[in-house]
């Protein structure tokens, strides 16, 4: 089986976490923890970092610190993982949904106006696949109107908007550093920011709220929300080869652009898109499955599955799941859905790899 995506570790990986188990730092207290907050920051163009659990509770984080609350409500694109939207709502605040951008397919800025109310207090964007979200419409929105901007960038590391990479626009980014992520920690997240009171901020919520001048005293209600010295042994090592895991996600794209290109003049499919002002860090190599096809999206997976090649489905839009469900309709993040499939995009794969899945597709497409 050619997997969907699978981490790249190696004895750069494995020295670090050795160094922390033998020095006895295993919980969340250790030199890494400390080394990976600050050079990931470092690294995405902002001063401080905080390490969590895991990108979901960065997010939740995040939005606490902001000071997010009940009957307010946060902007979030409908086309992502339920997380995003989970996080507004474990702050007792109301997920509003937007539509996508036809051409890239991250949340469509010109339509987040439209959404704002009295009650809305920030907007909360996705670099969706790795591709930026035009950040300059979101930002001049967002100042018009008064409101946080929080990235969700647990699919970007690395990419860059106009020249300047994710994380470093809103006010506070987060990331995942999940199994399946450009960098991995196993589990794993981080917020970043240049605000350095919401940072303190963040670092006291995610550890049960106590003080840093007194042991045990707890004058807010906070969380576990902390990184382990284990993790952050690992994304130290892995942080080491983030550039080289871009670019060979960027030459991944380019062997799948070459082999699919004439199934994209065709009409049968749609490529995975990078606007002139982007720089898509690739995490899932994504097509659309055109309705000129008489084998549907489905169907493809399955045929590929059997000749041992593991795809996934786009995300099923927020606004029609049971908890969050409307008679809205968002259709252009629905007609994304229906067609839109990832391809494996590992950054183990060589072209050979690439070619094989790609001639797949063309037979399966030509047996119909």
């Amino acid at each position: 089986m050619i997997p969907v995506a699978e981490p790249c570790l190696g004895e750069e990986e494995l020295k670090n976490v050795v160094e922390a188990v033998k020095s006895g730092w295993i919980s969340s207290k250790g030199k890494f923890i400390e080394e990976f907050e600050r050079e990931f920051a470092k690294y995405c163009g902002v001063r401080h970092g905080v390490a969590t659990a895991n990108g979901t509770v960065a997010l939740h984080l995040a939005l606490k610190a902001l000071g997010i609350r009940k009957n307010d409500e946060v902007i979030v694109p409908t086309l992502t993982f339920v997380a995003t939207a989970n996080a507004v709502t474990y702050c007792n605040a109301k997920p509003v949904f937007v539509d996508s951008h036809p051409e890239y397919w991250c949340i469509d800025p010109e339509k987040i106006e439209e959404k704002i109310t009295k009650n809305t207090k920030a907007i909360t964007v996705v670099h969706l696949y790795g591709h930026p979200c035009d950040m300059d419409w979101i930002m001049d929105v967002a100042e018009d109107k008064g409101l946080y901007v929080i990235e969700d960038c647990a699919e970007a590391h690395g990419a860059e908007y106009k020249g300047k990479k994710v994380g470093a626009f809103g006010d506070i980014a987060c990331f995942s550093f999940y199994g399946n992520k450009i960098i991995t920690t196993g589990e794993g997240g981080m917020c970043i920011t240049n605000n350095e009171e919401l940072a303190e901020k963040m670092r006291l919520l995610r550890d049960h709220g106590m003080s840093k001048h007194r042991k045990y005293w707890h004058e807010i209600i906070g969380f576990n929300y902390r990184m382990t010295n284990l993790q952050a042994a690992i994304g130290v090592a892995q942080l080491k080869k983030l550039d080289e895991f871009i670019e060979k996600k960027r030459q991944i794209a380019k062997w799948y652009a070459e082999e699919m290109k004439e199934l994209e003049e065709k009409g049968l499919i749609k490529l995975h898109p990078e606007m002139h002002w982007a720089k898509c860090a690739y995490w899932m190599y994504s097509i659309l499955i055109e309705d000129k096809i008489k084998i549907s999206r489905d169907e493809l997976m399955k045929r590929l599955e059997e000749k041992g090649i593991e795809t996934r489905p786009f995300f099923v839009p927020m606004h029609l799941l049971p908890m969050y469900s409307s008679n809205e309709k968002l259709p252009v993040a629905e007609e994304l859905a229906r067609k839109g499939l990832n391809l494996p995009s590992s950054v183990n794969l060589e072209e050979n790899a690439i070619n094989l899945i790609c001639d797949t597709i063309n037979q399966i497409f030509r047996s119909d």
